[in-house]
Parts: C-alpha cells; sequence; structure tokens
C-alpha cells in the first residue's frame, strides 16, 4: 500500500512513530506524539480505539502485527509505503520481513517494531528505525516512542524514552 504526505510551504514535517500499543495507549505516548503532523503505527495495534485516539492528533498510518486480529485488523496492510514529502517510509511490524532492497525501491527510512527494542541505526544511508514499545512493559524494555523530522531527503530521528 502506497500513501503520501506533504508538508506545508515547505516547513519540516513532523512524524510520531509508535509500536507494540497492545490495546494500552499510555497518555505519556499521547503526549509525546502531540504537535505531529503524522503519526505511524509500526503494528501490534491491539484495538480499533488505539488508531481512533491516535487519529485525534494526527493522520495515522498502521500496519498489521502479529497480534492484529479481528475484522478490523484484516483491514490493515502487512506493509505500507508511505512517502513522507521527499522521503519514501517503508513499514513493516517484524523486520525479518522486510525483503526488499531498499535503494531499489528509493526507501530512506524502514520503521518496524516487534521487538519491543528502540533502536535508531543508518546502515548504507538507510535509516532503520523501531520505536520500541509503548504498550504494556516486557521484561526490563523500556516504553517508548519516536520521532522524525523531515525536511527535503533529510531525515533526522529521536527515540523517546516515557517516564510511566
Amino acid at each position: 500500500m502506497r500513501r503520501s504526505f506533504t508538508a506545508r510551504r515547505g516547513a519540516p514535517i513532523k512524524v510520531g512513530v509508535i509500536s507494540d500499543t497492545h490495546g494500552l495507549l499510555r497518555p505519556e505516548a499521547l503526549e509525546a506524539l502531540r504537535g505531529s503532523d503524522l503519526i505511524i503505527h509500526a503494528g501490534d495495534v491491539g484495538t480499533p480505539e488505539v488508531l481512533d485516539r491516535l487519529r485525534d492528533v494526527a493522520p495515522t498510518f498502521a500496519v498489521r502485527g502479529n497480534n492484529d486480529n479481528g475484522a478490523w485488523a484484516a483491514k490493515l496492510p502487512i506493509t505500507a509505503d508511505i512517502e513522507v514529502g521527499d522521503v519514501r517510509v517503508h513499514v513493516v511490524h517484524e523486520i525479518a520481513h522486510f525483503d526488499q532492497d531498499p535503494k531499489a525501491g528509493r526507501i530512506a527510512v524502514v520503521v518496524s517494531g516487534h521487538s519491543h527494542r528502540p533502536s535508531a541505526e543508518r546502515r548504507a544511508g538507510i535509516l532503520y528505525l523501531n520505536p520500541g514499545s509503548a504498550g504494556p512493559r516486557r521484561f526490563t524494555l523500556p516504553i517508548a516512542v519516536a520521532r522524525l523530522s523531515v525536511s527535503g531527503r533529510r531525515v533526522r530521528s529521536k527515540i523517546v524514552h516515557l517516564t510511566c
């Protein structure tokens, strides 16, 4: 699935990135995403109400995670390519299921979830971003979301650890 989102008059596009809510949308996560022009949910949403609440903050794109079930979840794509200004963002829940050549697909950012481990790493000029989990705590992993700032072809990322 391909979608696009453009900036207003050349301003940087602020993208909130969240994953693995598993039906729990913490107030701290909502607050961290406020001010976003766009929100990307990298799967394991848990309930459609999570997406409804995110859409109250900003337009929201989501992919289906391995724990998303039911008629509402069947409507979510497994992967998505989102044009954010001049940048293509590929979203997939499990990075192991990413089987494309990002350069051939003009992909600048690959967003995934699943592991509950926040990370932002550049490899061969591609940003691989996992916002971590914003839902129920798993083991001793942090609760986190991420932010992207897209200006032209330039992308900056930040992991935001939530105090919950």
